[in-house]
C-alpha cells in the first residue's frame, strides 16, 4: 500500500528541488521579515516565491478536485504535504496552507457557483486569503455545540453576532473572506443541527479584528492567530453555506482532510528537526567527546526515528482509509493520528532543544517555532482528550 504513483514520485522530486533552491535559503529572511513587519503585514518573500511555485506546477496540490487542483487523493497528497511541512515558509508558497486549504475545500464541495466565482477563484489564484471563525473565548470550543455566536435570519439577510479568537489569518491584509460558524437554530432538539456556516466578507460593517494573538510568543509564525468581534454584521441570505443547520456536516467534511495535512506536515517538521539534532550532536563536544557518543543522545535519536516512522505510517494508513472508506469510515484512524502526530513532534522537538542547549530555546534555527507549531496542534482541530474519548468509545463498541 505504501508505494506512490509515478505522478506523485515526480512531484516529490520537483518539490524537493524547489525546497533546496528557494525555500531553505530564504527561511532566515522569512523569519526576520515576519518578526520585523508583524502579523498585520505580509512578508515580501512570500509574494516573491509564489509565482515561482506556480510556474513550476507546484500549486494547489492539496485539492482533489482535478477541475481546480491537482486531482490527487489524500494518500497521494500526504507525502507532498510532508515535504512542505519541513519549513514554515513552504505551505503558503505553494498555496497549500491552512486555513485556506480547508476553506477552499469547503467552497469547492459545498459552495454555489456564485460563491465559488466570487471567493474560490481568487483563493485558488492566491490573490486573496481567508479565515475560519469557530473557536470562542467564552466557551469550551472543544465541544463545538457550545458555540454561542448567533446567525439570525432577517428578511433577505442574516444578522451575525459573536466573539471569536484563534481565527487564523484575520490580521493578514490579504484576508477578504471569513467562514463563520454560529447558531442559527439554538432551540433545535438535535444539538448538531443548531449550527450553520456562512460566508462573511471581512470588509462588512461590524467586523472588527481586535488583535493578533501570540502563540508561545510568536506573532505571525507559526500562525496568524487573531481575535475578531462580529457585531450586528449583515450579510445576504445567499451567503449561507449548504443550508441552515448543516454547520457540523460541513465541519466534518472540512476537518478530515485538514487533519491529514496537519499530521503529515508535522512528520516533515519532525524529520527536519531530527536532522538538526543529528548534525548538532556530531559536531558538539561535551565532556571530552561528541554528544552523539553520549548514551542518552543515541537513545533519543533512536526513539525519535521510531516515533517518526510510526506517525508517518499511521497517517498514510489513515489517508488510504479516507480515500477508500470516506471520512466516517476512517474516523478512528483520523482521531488516532491527530493524537499521535502532535505528541510525537512535541517529544522529538523537545529532544532537539536539549541537544542544542540554551540555543535551542531561541529561534535562530527555527526550533522554538517548530515546537510552538507542534504544541498548538495538540489543541487545534480538536484537543487530544476529545480524540482519545472517541477512540476509546469506538474500541469499547466492538465488545458490547
Amino acid at each position: 500500500m505504501f508505494a506512490f504513483s509515478p505522478q506523485v514520485q515526480d512531484l516529490q522530486q520537483r518539490l524537493l528541488a524547489f525546497m533546496d533552491e528557494h525555500i531553505y535559503p530564504n527561511e532566515d529572511r522569512y523569519y526576520n521579515e515576519a518578526e520585523a513587519l508583524g502579523p498585520w503585514k505580509v512578508a515580501p518573500i512570500l509574494e516573491e516565491l509564489k509565482p515561482k511555485a506556480r510556474e513550476a506546477g507546484l500549486w494547489n496540490l492539496f485539492l482533489p478536485d482535478s477541475g481546480h487542483g491537482a486531482g490527487l487523493s489524500n494518500y497521494d497528497y500526504a507525502p507532498l504535504c510532508e515535504i512542505m511541512g519541513r519549513s514554515h515558509l513552504a505551505p503558503e508558497v505553494f498555496n497549500c496552507s491552512a486555513p485556506d486549504t480547508g476553506n477552499m475545500e469547503v467552497l469547492a464541495r459545498y459552495g454555489t457557483p456564485e460563491q465559488q466565482a466570487r471567493w474560490l477563484t481568487p483563493l485558488l489564484a492566491g490573490e486573496i486569503r481567508s479565515c475560519f471563525a469557530m473557536t470562542e473565548p467564552a466557551v469550551a470550543s472543544s465541544d463545538a455545540t457550545n458555540i454561542a455566536s448567533s446567525i439570525v435570519r432577517d428578511g433577505d439577510h442574516y444578522v451575525i453576532n459573536g466573539h471569536k479568537w484563534y481565527t487564523t489569518n484575520a490580521t493578514d491584509p490579504r484576508c477578504r473572506i471569513c467562514i463563520f460558524m454560529g447558531k442559527s437554530d439554538p432551540d433545535n432538539a438535535d444539538r448538531h443541527r443548531q449550527q450553520s456556516m456562512i460566508l462573511v466578507p471581512m470588509d462588512t460593517p461590524g467586523v472588527k479584528v481586535v488583535r493578533p494573538i501570540a502563540v508561545f510568543g510568536f506573532y505571525g509564525v507559526p500562525d496568524r492567530a487573531s481575535e475578531v468581534i462580529f457585531e450586528n454584521v449583515r450579510v445576504p441570505a445567499a451567503n449561507m453555506l449548504l443550508g441552515e443547520g448543516r454547520g457540523f456536516e460541513i465541519a466534518q467534511g472540512r476537518l478530515g482532510p485538514g487533519r491529514i495535512h496537519h499530521c503529515m506536515r508535522l512528520v516533515g517538521l519532525a524529520e527536519r528537526m531530527l536532522e538538526r539534532m543529528c548534525r548538532r550532536s556530531l559536531s558538539r563536544v561535551a565532556f571530552g567527546k561528541p554528544i552523539a557518543q553520549q548514551g542518552v543522545t543515541l537513545e533519543r535519536i533512536a526513539h525519535a526515528r521510531i516515533l517518526i516512522e510510526q506517525a508517518r505510517l499511521l497517517t498514510l494508513n489513515a489517508a488510504h482509509r479516507m480515500d477508500t472508506l470516506g471520512n466516517k469510515g476512517a474516523k478512528a484512524d483520523i482521531a488516532m493520528i491527530k493524537v499521535a502526530a502532535p505528541q510525537m513532534a512535541c517529544q522529538v522537538i523537545d529532544w532537539v532543544i536539549q541537544a542544542h542547549g540554551g540555543g535551542g530555546t531561541n529561534n535562530d534555527l527555527g526550533i522554538a517555532s517548530a515546537y510552538a507549531t507542534a504544541r498548538l496542534l495538540r489543541l487545534a482541530d480538536g484537543p487530544d482528550e476529545v480524540h482519545c474519548a472517541q477512540i476509546g468509545k469506538l474500541e469499547l463498541a466492538k465488545y458490547r
